[in-house]
């Protein structure tokens, strides 16, 4: 079979050039430390979360899973009087980075932005990173998180009726698998499910990551680190859990009503096309964008480009249904 791949979009192709001498699409595992001290983490730390006064920025500890340490959670609570004292949809979000790198101000600005145009407000969730914290910390972080935002949504101006799971790449494999985890304890029920360019497989099998690699952001090595990090041994093998790898679930009926997107030439393509059409034959709702030419985290990286534009402008009208706006 043949893996030639799909052509990029050609203002994606341009924005990739500019950043291909600071980003390759490998990463292997004695490369994290220095990614990790590299300059974009740090600059996340300077960024404006208020947007303008639009919001209320806190980071607040709450606690961890039982016997682990507690979390940090980024609340970010609209300021505008006619949100003020009204309960608002909560955007809960699971940042990305491979399960190895980030934290809960990475992306959070797609987030921030449908919140400004919503009134909601977001909690982004910081949890341990693999390898020092293998399978389970994160998602065990990250449902303690939502625990707590349930719990707590009238506290920060919310409605625990209408909490919405939101990640990209490993976030969105994240919110993925911790739709399956409250959904199996019983736990919080979610509005929704936003997953975009979800990180879903461990098995790294798939005929678009043979497609991609070495071009692009994120190949099959850098996949082949993330997983191997979070799951040691155990990646690729037959007893990986679903809730580290939502593509291995058995049983996705019952979750909230997800969207899905992807770029049509990224390493993911195929596990997410794959993960919406498994929830449709399990009788549940989906919406899923292939958006062509687009690679891993495009509208993050060209949010300038016209294919960005209309990703952003999807995830945005998806939301305003979800929510009855």
């Amino acid at each position: 079979m043949s893996h030639v791949p799909p052509p990029f979009d050609p203002e994606l192709a341009a924005a990739l050039d500019l950043i291909k001498d600071v980003l390759s699409p490998g990463l292997a595992p004695d490369e994290i430390d220095a990614v990790r001290q590299g300059p974009g983490i740090q600059m996340l730390a300077e960024l404006d979360l208020t947007l303008d006064g639009c919001f209320k920025v806190e980071d607040r500890t709450v606690p961890g899973p039982e016997g682990a340490p507690d979390i940090s959670l980024l609340i970010c609570r609209p300021t505008a009087q006619e949100f003020v004292g009204v309960a608002q949809p909560v955007l809960y979000h699971v940042h990305g980075g491979g399960m190895v790198l980030g934290n809960n101000r990475v992306g959070v600005d797609g987030p921030l932005a449908w919140a400004k145009e919503l009134g909601a407000v977001v909690v982004s969730v910081e949890y341990r990173l693999a390898p020092e914290n293998p399978y389970p910390a994160q998602i065990e972080d990250v449902y303690a998180g939502l625990v707590w935002t349930a719990a707590h949504a009238a506290e920060i101006g919310g409605d625990p009726e209408r909490i919405v799971l939101a990640g990209a790449s490993a976030g969105g494999g994240l919110s993925a698998a911790l739709a399956l985890l409250t959904r199996d304890r019983k736990g919080p029920r979610p509005l929704g499910q936003l997953l975009m360019c979800p990180m879903l497989d461990d098995r790294n099998e798939t005929l678009s990551s043979h497609q991609m690699a070495g071009l692009g952001v994120w190949d099959r090595t850098a996949n082949e680190t993330g997983w191997g990090a979070l799951l040691g041994d155990l990646r690729g093998g037959p007893d990986v859990p679903a809730y580290a790898a939502p593509a291995r679930a058995e049983d996705l009926s019952g979750l909230p009503p997800a969207f899905l997107d992807v770029g049509s030439a990224e390493t993911f393509r195929d596990e997410v096309v794959a993960y919406a059409s498994r929830l449709w034959q399990a009788g549940g709702r989906a919406e899923l964008h292939v958006w062509p030419g687009g690679f891993h985290g495009f509208d993050g990286f060209a949010p300038q480009a016209a294919l960005s534009q209309a990703a952003r402008a999807a995830q945005l009208t998806w939301l305003r249904r979800l929510l009855g706006d």
